[in-house]
């Protein structure tokens, strides 16, 4: 039998959950390493090491937002267009019934046609976008660099409340941080984001935000690799799981309308640590929802 996220009932009715989890296992398009595809169920094992019950409220995070397991979307190897329109079908089918998504990649392409579902429901999204990379680059085509610059073309995204949060390293492109600048994104490297603090950072970000309905994009090479190995392009002077959290909790109380950890990728992890940091993003999300209530 197939492991369920935290064993949620596995159901696509959502008609009765606040919250679904799902999987979005396709990886085409990945510059560096391959293997993000089964990045989905590598986290839904590693979240069994978890549990749903929350100490802190005192409550099940199953029964709270009647959480169910959605699945996968019927995605196809190797062809973007079949499998961008089964993510999105299976992402509007979630979001039509009122429920919040909560999903899984794949690596960062798998975002699009999630955002595609997001704006059909609520109209240009406000982007909080959380890696190590922009996935804005001046290229043409589908591929992990271009998420967010097609999102943009496509009218997808509120840019004036976007962000991308944790930018750093090297590019083999130097378009790579001016573009999304030059479109309207508000860049936040890694760097100001340690001298400013996560909180402060975080605080500001909600802010700029606003009461806009927000879609949270967290790729998992935010992380140090020394903390996440198994992503798909790791990148060394990322976030403590310290920080990260301390993010996250500054964007607590936004309209979230979808949550999307993406880039984990099961061949290159190391004791499953970088699916079991997933899952517990994943349930922090959860928390984060059921404390909405």
């Amino acid at each position: 039998m197939t492991p369920t996220f935290l064993k949620a009932p596995a159901s696509t009715d959502a008609n009765k959950a606040r919250t679904a989890i799902l999987g979005c296992p396709f990886d085409h398009g990945t510059a560096m390493r391959i293997g993000a595809r089964l990045g989905p169920g590598a986290i839904r094992s590693a979240s069994h090491e978890l549990g749903p019950f929350d100490p802190t409220t005192g409550s099940n995070l199953i029964e709270s937002l009647g959480l169910i397991d959605a699945g996968d979307a019927e995605v196809v190897p190797s062809q973007v267009e079949r499998s961008f329109a089964a993510i999105e079908e299976a992402c509007q089918a979630l979001l039509s019934q009122d429920c919040i998504p909560v999903t899984m990649g794949g690596n960062g392409m798998v975002t699009l046609p999630q955002l595609r579902a997001a704006a059909k429901r609520h109209g240009p999204l406000a982007l909080i976008h959380i890696d190590a990379h922009s996935d804005t680059y001046p290229q043409a085509g589908y591929n992990t660099a271009t998420t967010f610059s097609r999102a943009q073309e496509e009218g997808l995204l509120d840019l004036a409340r976007s962000c991308h949060v944790g930018l750093r390293g090297t590019t083999g492109d130097p378009g790579a941080w001016r573009h999304p600048a030059d479109l309207g994104f508000t860049l936040v490297s890694m760097a100001r984001l340690r001298d400013r603090g996560p909180a402060a950072t975080g605080q500001a970000v909600a802010t700029q935000v606003g009461k806009a309905p927000c879609y949270l994009c967290f790729d998992m090479d935010f992380f140090d690799a020394s903390i996440a190995p198994g992503v798909c392009n790791p990148v060394y002077g990322g976030a403590t799981v310290v920080e990260a959290f301390a993010l996250l909790d500054a964007l607590s109380q936004l309209n979230i309308v979808a949550y999307d950890v993406n880039t984990v990728s099961p061949p290159h992890d190391v004791q499953n640590m970088t699916a079991l940091l997933a899952a517990t993003v994943m349930v922090g999300f959860l928390q984060q929802i059921a404390a909405r209530s």
